[in-house]
């Protein structure tokens, strides 16, 4: 019988004190973001799921259809206000807060990519030649998983938070398609959040201010009918081999080195800093008799940008064909990621501060390849853009995007939905 009042003793107090953490969690920051983890795990078999049905059903860019409204359904039932005639299949959750304050936006982009890589999970695309292979799905998943803990504690949050789901980011279309479709006349937030998977290790959070990624130029040279193959090839090989520039003669180009303690983006001395590279591959065709040449150029220095053009017609009068040349010109100048330095730092001290230091690796290189076309909602609002590892090494999952056996450990989901729902609490305080 003593046990037994003992044991009912020590669950009335228990349960008291649950009670006050949960009462008091205005009061303290450390209490608020014991919340947000506790509620992260509670929904993390749900946004585990939700992460697999859209892997399941992926849709390519300007076809986001039945993931526009699997999203909109979601946020609905969060209680969030849904709009979704901004631009393409985009849509727009706007969660208000129980108290007047700032005004926070966090970005997921939809689409999938065209490709039949193998696809080794249970949850198989049902979609022939389509997949979530760039980690959209995750990104997706992640955001709704943010707004469902921060809706579920919206009574206590200064405030607004918009949740951006952006298509055709694969086409580098859709943010700028929302942007100019009206998008900040419509929201008004004064700074912006997103992320992207990367094969770092899972759970780990990089970020740097500035350049996450180098700038992409796509090259035209236009010739005269007379110049053949054998010339085109030729040239080519003088362009890389003569403008190509890089630290100690590294190959920032194999990005298998990016996770390399000394050399990857992780360390001071990376080898993804100051370089410039040329796509090994070009493409030719004629047209209306005359000969044109492609290619994809990368330069980490936005004021070297000037010399590509030049340095390009300096090849071609070397190899004596400047008198067939018509013109070099770019064809695609694609923008590029540019974290605010300011609210980068304010970022990376929050997130250390709350989850402890290094939380957050610092970045210290710009990756070749890549971009994302987040970086038009950067040109109109300051906004940091994170990398998210997703590989389990131990467990031979690598999160190589837009490459075959593109497997994501699911605990990244995790770690970002209770990050970056403290990042935005946070912040929202201020």
């Amino acid at each position: 019988m003593k046990l037994k009042i003992l044991v009912s003793l020590l669950f009335i107090l228990v349960s008291s004190h649950q009670s006050k953490l949960f009462s008091q969690k205005n009061n303290s920051g450390i209490l608020t973001h014991e919340l947000i983890k506790l509620e992260t795990d509670k929904i993390f078999d749900k946004i585990v799921k939700v992460r697999r049905d859209l892997h399941k059903n992926p849709e390519l860019a300007g076809n986001e259809k039945l993931t526009q409204e699997f999203i909109k359904q979601y946020l609905l039932g969060l209680g969030l206000e849904v709009k979704t005639d901004i631009y393409g299949y985009g849509i727009v959750g706007i969660l208000k807060g129980g108290k007047k304050g700032k005004h926070i936006a966090w970005r997921a982009d939809m689409d999938a990519l065209p490709n039949d890589f193998p696809d080794n999970v249970d949850f198989k695309s049902k979609v022939k030649d389509v997949q979530h292979g760039c980690g959209h799905d995750i990104h997706m998943a992640i955001g709704l998983g943010i707004a469902e803990v921060l809706s579920k504690n919206k009574q206590d949050l200064k405030g607004t938070v918009y949740f951006i789901f952006q298509p055709e980011e694969e086409t580098f279309k859709g943010g700028k398609g929302m942007v100019e479709g009206g998008l900040f006349s419509i929201i008004k937030p004064t700074e912006i959040y997103g992320l992207h998977i990367t094969p770092g290790p899972v759970g780990q959070i990089m970020v740097k201010s500035n350049e996450m990624y180098a700038y992409q130029k796509g090259v035209r040279i236009q010739f005269k009918n007379k110049v053949t193959k054998e010339n085109l090839t030729e040239l080519y090989a003088k362009i890389v081999s003569s403008m190509t520039r890089s630290i100690n003669n590294s190959n920032p180009w194999e990005l298998q080195q990016i996770l390399d303690p000394k050399d990857g983006l992780a360390s001071p001395s990376t080898i993804y800093t100051n370089y410039f590279m040329v796509d090994p591959n070009f493409g030719h065709y004629t047209k209306d008799d005359t000969i044109i040449l492609e290619a994809d150029m990368y330069e980490t220095d936005k004021d070297k940008l000037k010399d590509i053009i030049p340095g390009i017609k300096k090849v071609i009068e070397s190899q004596g064909l400047s008198d067939q040349l018509i013109s070099v010109s770019f064809f695609k100048e694609n923008s590029t990621i540019q974290n605010d330095p300011k609210l980068t730092n304010i970022a990376i001290n929050t997130l250390d501060k709350t989850f402890g230091k290094g939380t957050v690796t610092l970045d210290y290189g710009q990756i070749p390849y890549s971009n994302d076309d987040f970086s038009y909602f950067q040109e109109k609002i300051p906004g940091v853009y994170f990398f998210l590892g997703g590989s389990n090494f131990e467990k031979g999952m690598i999160a190589m995007i837009h490459a075959p056996n593109f497997m994501v450990d699911e605990e990244c989901i995790r770690v970002g939905v209770k990050s970056f729902s403290s990042l935005i609490f946070e912040r929202l305080k201020k």
